[in-house]
């Protein structure tokens, strides 16, 4: 009994005690009911300016065999990656292979290489919870890795063994080529995709290298030889750029990449990098493809574009965000006060090297296809004939200029860009130039460079949809052009 009752008052003043130092709590931190004060309107916040973007420190180097080579150290996380970049792409592939460059570059990670089976590579690779990735797109080709920094040795030299030995395993070229047919099988299925491909074929050409597509013909006609062959001429020291960041020592980081690189040669003979310009553009008018199935028209419409280097590049990029977005004028105009769009877009689009696309477009029921696509029409004829307000300017501007840091992020991201404009040969602090410049834009550059790259009589308008319910028909919007149907019939493949 006695037992049990010193039990008792144990606990009981371990309960005491602990209400006694809960009340003291209470009373220490105890403060005084908020008093609420009045919400500000948006306009009356004031928000210091954003800070300055710093580059960190790197170094660019090249090995003896013409190998670039960035550094760039990171020690926030115990992690490393790594890109190498190839000048290669699908666009320099054979026309009659289309499909030749993606097989390749999928291939080259996917079939193992001379020292490890792909079964073997992948059980080495997920022992250190790491990655290795390769490859192709338009207009380049890349490897990449990631590690922690305990397993960077053994993983970069998976990563160089990828590089530099691929097998291309017949079994795993032939899995590709059977997914390969399938996504053919499938392209028509999401006519978001038909839109974007058809509308290519328009502007470009169907056989030019941007908008043609792989077909069961082309795929069959690549042979795994082909593709040892593309590899060899696409990937060689020469011409790759290797940036690496992370949390590493750079000099014994460059021993690890002398002794995985230094010895890397070239085989073969070297793909011509000339890279292919579209003279004109190919096709202007209105063209549909009928899909009964569907409810609403996909809209695209506009012509070809420019490059990253136009001289009124800036002021097309505040365009852009003068049009675009919640509080651009077709989100207020088709979308809030007409309620004729679910989707609606219209920008300039540069590339690098070769002209990208003014593009324009969205989704809208059947029966708002054509009053979509005029409303379009009268916004851009709009900016191409009165200057945009001071408040749009400001607006705009400020959109393109705060968003300027988001392209620094991460060191990586800040690397990947530096590689980028060495590979098409643009100046290391281009986007620094180019926010001095979208400082200096004013209304009247924007009204001239509207004027110098929106072309009306270039239109390619191009709907995607169910042609019965689309009324007024689309030969409304040019009585003097007949509207052409586009076949998007898959060719059979070959027997």
């Amino acid at each position: 009994m006695n037992r049990r009752l010193g039990i008792g008052h144990k606990w009981l003043r371990t309960l005491l005690l602990g209400l006694a130092t809960l009340v003291v709590l209470l009373g220490v931190n105890w403060s005084a009911p908020a008093i609420a004060t009045p919400a500000h309107h948006y306009t009356e916040l004031d928000f210091p300016p954003l800070g300055q973007v710093q580059i960190p420190d790197y170094e660019r180097y090249e090995l003896a065999n013409g190998l670039v080579v960035y550094l760039m150290e990171d020690h926030e996380l115990p992690l490393v990656s790594g890109t190498a970049s190839f000048r290669t792409g699908s666009r320099l592939e054979p026309a009659d292979k289309v499909g030749l460059a993606a097989l390749m570059g999928d291939a080259m990670r996917l079939g193992g290489t001379e020292t490890y089976s792909p079964d073997q590579l992948n059980r080495r690779l997920e022992q250190r919870a790491a990655a290795v990735e390769t490859g192709v797109d338009d207009t380049s080709g890349s490897a990449s890795f990631n590690a922690l920094s305990d397993d960077l040795a053994d993983v970069f030299a998976l990563f160089a063994d990828v590089i530099q030995h691929p097998a291309f395993a017949p079994d795993q070229v032939e899995l590709l080529r059977k997914q390969y047919r399938g996504s053919i099988a499938r392209r028509n299925d999401d006519p978001g995709d038909v839109a974007s491909r058809e509308f290519r074929k328009l502007v470009y050409g169907a056989e030019n290298p941007y908008a043609r597509t792989m077909e069961y013909a082309t795929l069959a006609a690549i042979s795994r030889d082909d593709i040892i062959d593309f590899y060899r001429a696409s990937v060689r020291p020469e011409r790759t750029i290797l940036g690496i960041v992370g949390d590493f020592d750079s000099a014994q980081m460059k021993a690890l990449i002398a002794e995985q690189f230094a010895d890397w040669r070239p085989q073969g003979t070297a793909l011509d990098t000339t890279v292919p310009m579209p003279s004109q553009q190919a096709q202007t008018g209105v063209f549909s493809v009928d899909q009964p199935q569907l409810s609403q028209s996909y809209v695209q419409l506009g012509h070809l574009g420019g490059q990253l280097s136009n001289p009124d590049h800036p002021a097309l990029s505040v365009l852009n965000e003068v049009l675009n977005g919640f509080g651009g004028r077709l989100f207020n105009q088709v979308r809030s006060r007409q309620g004729l769009a679910y989707v609606v877009y219209a920008f300039w689009a540069p590339r690098y090297d070769y002209p990208g696309m003014i593009i324009g477009g969205g989704q809208t029921r059947s029966d708002a296809t054509v009053s979509f696509i005029e409303s379009v029409q009268a916004e851009l004829q709009r900016v191409r004939s009165q200057p945009i307000t001071p408040a749009e300017l400001q607006r705009a501007k400020d959109g393109v200029l705060n968003s300027f840091v988001f392209n620094f992020q991460s060191p990586d991201q800040t690397l990947s860009r530096l590689i980028r404009y060495e590979y098409y040969d643009y100046p290391s602090d281009f986007i620094f130039q180019f926010q001095r410049q979208v400082e200096a834009v004013t209304a009247e550059a924007i009204l001239a460079g509207a004027q110098a790259n929106l072309q009306p009589d270039q239109l390619v308008t191009l709907v995607v949809g169910n042609q019965a319910n689309i009324q007024p028909t689309l030969d409304s919007l040019d009585p003097d052009t007949d509207v052409t149907q586009i076949d998007i019939t898959i060719p059979s493949p070959p027997a």
